[in-house]
């Protein structure tokens, strides 16, 4: 099996000039160059959330974050996708959408509500990722359902049901 599989980023390994005992090995043991940057500036990044009180600002984002999923579920009919608790998300939280075209949904949102969230398709279901960080508010969480809302009232079912909602063929309401 490990010969079907290929790094995701061809660096030192690669055709090694000095092979050794495993072609897998030498291809995916060494992912680029080791920049110690990053780990420099731990104590920084450590120093700055102390600073910040980074504990309360998690616990607000997880809060703009919990309302996510109940609004959008009140214009998709659908329930959560997981309980309502920071055991299942802190941050980020994915909500079930009904079934549309989930790049053309991410670009619309983009492009007429200036509205960045990742809508993906998993196993032929759609979902909206909403991310909080410290500098969102309740006004975007709000902005993101009510962009919702007028997006699908425009669009049009997909699956049969009454659900207006972009479909797969991209037209989103145009």
């Amino acid at each position: 099996m490990q010969h079907l599989l290929e790094p995701l980023i061809v660096s030192w390994g690669w055709q090694a000039e000095q092979a050794g005992p495993s072609r897998f090995i030498d291809e995916q043991e060494w992912q680029g160059t080791r920049d110690i940057a990053a780990y420099l500036s731990v104590p920084s990044a450590i120093a700055f959330q102390a600073a910040h009180h980074w504990d309360r600002v998690q616990r607000d984002c997880h809060e703009l974050a919990r309302g996510a999923p109940s609004d959008i579920g009140k214009l998709t009919g659908l329930p959560p996708i997981c309980p309502d608790s920071p055991c299942w998300y802190s941050q980020m939280v994915s909500v079930a959408l009904r079934a549309c075209d989930a790049q053309a949904l991410e670009q619309r949102l983009l492009r007429e509500f200036p509205i960045e969230v990742r809508i993906a398709t998993c196993q032929e279901r759609e979902f909206a990722r909403v991310s909080v960080q410290a500098y969102n508010t309740a006004s975007d969480i709000a902005a993101l359902g009510s962009a919702l809302r007028r997006v699908f009232a425009r669009g049009t079912s997909s699956r049969g049901g009454g659900f207006s909602c972009p479909d797969r063929r991209g037209s989103l309401g145009h």
